[in-house]
């Protein structure tokens, strides 16, 4: 951090780690030119409108300084929607300007954001909307990743598929990918997009220990195209974190909070005793519940990043930490296997 004076007041101004590359792992998007950090930050809670500015600035700046170069958003991402982004822009004006070069910026439009047929989904009209409206949130000339947030059944998919090629052309967003997508849809949206010109490069699906459809098909389509791959929800949004180990609610976790997507019915006695005997299996590795379930999710090179979200500083570099220990023993692998399938 470094001092400077404007106006006659004295303004804390963001100075990132000259050693923020040296130990983080950065993987290529399929078969593209772009690369990722493996663990990647999200802002989609903790950063929004309700939230302690300061506190995500904090976060921002480590996750920054510990070599995370990507920041996921969406243009509802908040509480309320628009207002991770808004904080976003504000980071973007006050500390992170200097490096925009060094950054990957993405966001998404899909679901509900205003009143009216063009409020959601996937028409050109709402996408189109929504990608202008982030930028000027963001305060940015172009993201540098722009997905279909969710497939939508009632828009075609060649309409929804040439919105993002327009971006591209555009100059609005260097990339463009598509999220929560089945491997069918995804498949054919691969197909859609070579045509067009402007091809998929990175695919958004939720995937952890506990959520494992990816598995059944989608990772095949993505590895067979050459298209990457970035998990959201990785720790099943803090379940498979130390939090929830004695099976109790504690009252800082996002099972707790009422704008949290993760609900207390999903701390069952029965997956609590998963976390513990997945716990002592992370102990023998010397590492936190997080951390193996960070590694596992890694495992493999078949996915490109891990897409956190974290509420204090703290949380990112125990996350963060994970990358020291990613492989796995046939003996490891098969005992996760077997807790998981209990």
């Amino acid at each position: 951090m470094i001092k400077s004076i404007r106006e006659g007041e004295i303004e804390v101004v963001y100075a990132a780690n000259q050693e923020r590359y040296a130990s983080m792992t950065y993987n290529r998007v399929g078969r593209s030119g772009l690369k990722l950090p493996a663990i990647s930050l999200g802002l989609w809670h903790n950063f929004g409108g309700v939230d302690t500015f300061e506190n995500g600035r904090a976060m921002l700046h480590r996750a920054f300084d510990l070599g995370i170069t990507h920041f996921d958003l969406a243009n509802n991402y908040g509480p309320p929607a628009g207002s991770a982004e808004e904080m976003f822009g504000r980071m973007m004006q006050s500390d992170f300007k200097p490096y925009r070069d060094e950054m990957i910026i993405s966001s998404k439009a899909g679901y509900y954001m205003w009143p009216g047929p063009y409020g959601e989904w996937g028409s050109r009209k709402y996408l189109m909307a929504s990608l202008e409206q982030s930028l000027k949130r963001m305060n940015l000339e172009y993201v540098d990743i722009f997905y279909s947030h969710r497939f939508d059944p009632d828009t075609p998919l060649e309409e929804t598929m040439g919105a993002l090629d327009h971006m591209v052309r555009s100059g609005k967003a260097l990339y463009v990918g598509i999220s929560s997508y089945s491997a069918e849809k995804t498949a054919e949206a691969i197909a859609i997009m070579n045509k067009l010109g402007t091809p998929l490069v990175i695919h958004q699906p939720s995937y952890n220990m506990f959520d494992r459809w990816v598995e059944d098909g989608l990772q095949d389509v993505l590895q067979e195209n050459g298209v990457g791959s970035i998990a959201f929800c990785p720790l099943a949004q803090g379940l498979l974190t130390n939090k929830y180990l004695g099976g109790s609610i504690p009252g800082d976790s996002r099972a707790a909070s009422s704008t949290g997507a993760l609900q207390e019915t999903a701390v069952t006695p029965a997956v609590v005793a998963k976390l513990q005997k997945l716990n002592a299996i992370a102990a023998e590795r010397g590492q936190s519940l997080a951390q193996l379930a960070l590694a596992w999710v890694l495992r493999g090179g078949r996915v490109t990043s891990a897409l956190i979200g974290a509420s204090r500083v703290t949380q990112i570099e125990d996350n963060v930490a994970a990358l020291r220990n990613l492989s796995f023993t046939n003996e490891e692998l098969a005992g996760i296997e077997a807790i998981l399938r209990s």
